[in-house]
């Protein structure tokens, strides 16, 4: 099958799309605790949704895993679990800075890191810019990395312009400067993924020879990388569950006040997250595949297209409401930047096809 950049383009954009609405699921969660909620959403994000999906759409699932070489077993599930540790963190980012400002300053470190590190790291990065087709594909990652920048200018217009009870209204618990704390330590843990995902190509290979349809290839990498990141999701949750004695809430119908627990409900959204959130990587593993040889691009694909849906998110959920026309400016320009960005970075890979 002949890649297709700007179909990836459009299953990135998906991707983004998905990534950038589970969180909002979450929002109607009542009376349980963010470890509580976080860990059932994750058990179907990183256990569930995977192997239902993976044993749907593949070939002998088992069989691939158990061809693979140990070292890409374990280096795939160790960057997971770190981007995993990446995760619990950008959770708390959302707490603390809300959709549109969190987003867009743990996504801009995290696509700096994700999609550079890996082709510097194996000496790629030379080559690559040697070609008409790279340096095209490299001007579009740097014109994400300038959209995003406009997308954090936006937010901190928003945390200078807004009084702290505006704030507050949107963001219960916002908090600036351990919001961007976290936000750095986030993007730079969360970038792992990228790592993982090169890591784990075998296993894409293994199930291309199993007879896998190239564009569902990429699944069987996200079953073994996403445990990674539930081992450490899980070990965090329950360990917050057994400090802040929040262990009952999973099967409790009332709250320690005494209120009722709208459990069913709870879950529903706990499960519509955390599908929503495997969709992201469904999708991104699908676009990877039509990326050519500049593959590694797709995490900058990935980045944008979170960055452009979380922050029509955030517009629809009235973050950003009493901010001034120049935040909104700012919000504007760096959607539009980063469009043209994911255009430019498919042109790339498309020239790099064509030559």
């Amino acid at each position: 099958m002949t890649p297709n950049p700007f179909l990836g383009v459009v299953f990135h954009w998906l991707g983004g799309l998905a990534a950038g609405s589970f969180y909002v699921p979450y929002r109607g969660v009542r009376r349980w605790s963010w470890e509580t909620f976080w860990l059932i959403g994750g058990f179907f994000s990183w256990i569930v949704a995977p192997w239902v999906i993976g044993l749907s759409v593949t070939h002998d699932l088992f069989g691939v895993l158990a061809r693979a070489p140990g070292h890409t077993l374990f280096w795939a599930w160790f960057f997971g679990l770190l981007w995993g540790i990446g995760g619990l963190t950008f959770g708390l980012t959302m707490r603390y800075l809300g959709m549109s400002l969190g987003f867009g300053l743990a996504l801009g470190i995290c696509a700096v890191c994700g999609t550079l590190i890996p082709p510097i790291f194996k000496g790629a990065i030379g080559s690559i810019a040697a070609t008409s087709s790279g340096r095209v594909t490299l001007i579009g990652i740097g014109v994400c990395i300038i959209g995003i920048a406009v997308s954090a200018l936006a937010g901190l217009s928003k945390e200078r312009e807004l009084p702290e009870a505006a704030k507050k209204e949107s963001v219960k618990e916002f908090n600036f400067k351990k919001g961007l704390v976290v936000a750095f330590f986030c993007g730079v843990m969360s970038a792992c993924m990228a790592f993982a995902l090169d890591a784990a190509a075998p296993l894409a290979e293994l199930s291309a020879a199993a007879g896998t349809p190239r564009l569902w290839t990429g699944l069987p990498k996200l079953v073994v990388i996403l445990l990674g990141g539930f081992t450490s999701n899980a070990l965090w949750c329950i360990t917050l569950n057994i400090r802040n004695r929040t262990v009952r809430e999973y099967l409790a119908a009332q709250s320690p006040a005494g209120e009722s627990v709208p459990r069913l409900a709870n879950l529903l959204f706990c499960v519509l997250a955390g599908v929503t959130w495997y969709f992201q990587f469904f999708f991104y593993t699908m676009g990877e595949t039509q990326m050519g040889r500049f593959s590694f691009s797709s995490w900058t694909l990935h980045m944008a297209s979170i960055i452009i849906f979380s922050t029509l998110w955030g517009v629809a959920l009235k973050e950003w409401r009493g901010t001034s026309r120049r935040t909104h400016a700012f919000i504007a320009g760096g959607i539009a930047v980063l469009i043209l960005s994911t255009l430019v970075v498919g042109y790339g890979n498309y020239l790099a096809i064509a030559q």
